[in-house]
């Protein structure tokens, strides 16, 4: 079993190889424990995905039931929305590095995201075996993506997104969302 202290370090930065380690000591996660609204952050690594999702308002992932899953949540000023994944120019993203960081183009992409919500789902979840283990899995309908979660604790995830032609997973933690949650927002699609 993982060491849960260990955790809070690793979110701080770490590489690739400290965070599979962790990641394999995390115990297999059961689709139906995915279930909920999750509040998501990044798990830097080095991976030319980190902390962009952040600068783009990225909010966590909803899983209403293993058919219906909204993978990209997002928030702004007026609220949470989900975002269809299949509008989101994956291999522009990977290419375009420093530029897909400027300010003009995180105000811009805030924007596009925004016209680019739906209520449509864009992903489900199976159990599928990933490094040695059977585990809840997401699956982008749209996207060669599959985000593989392993449980921290009972309301904490650690994800690794394996994306076609990517030599690394990009990591990410779940934390399950409550009704008390502070930041108050209303979960989207309510």
């Amino acid at each position: 079993m993982a060491d849960l202290a260990r955790l809070p370090e690793l979110e701080r930065g770490t590489n690739t190889q400290s965070a599979l380690a962790f990641f394999d000591d995390c115990a297999p996660t059961q689709v139906d424990e995915m279930l909920g609204s999750w509040r998501g952050s990044g798990l830097p690594t080095g991976h030319p995905l980190d902390g962009l999702l952040e600068l783009y308002g990225w909010h966590g992932k909803r899983f209403d039931t293993a058919e219906v899953v909204h993978p990209l949540v997002f928030g702004d000023d007026s609220g949470l929305f989900a975002v269809n994944p299949a509008l989101v120019p994956m291999g522009l993203v990977m290419r375009a590095g420093r530029l897909v960081r400027a300010g003009f183009a995180t105000r811009l992409a805030r924007g596009v995201l925004r016209a680019a919500r739906t209520t449509r789902p864009g992903a489900r979840l199976r159990t599928m075996e990933y490094r040695g283990s059977s585990t809840a899995t997401m699956i982008y309908d749209a996207l060669p993506i599959n985000d593989h979660f392993r449980a921290v604790d009972e309301d904490t995830v650690i994800g690794a997104m394996d994306l076609r032609g990517t030599p690394q997973p990009f990591f990410f933690v779940l934390r399950r969302r409550t009704a008390a949650d502070p930041d108050g927002r209303a979960h989207p699609l309510a």
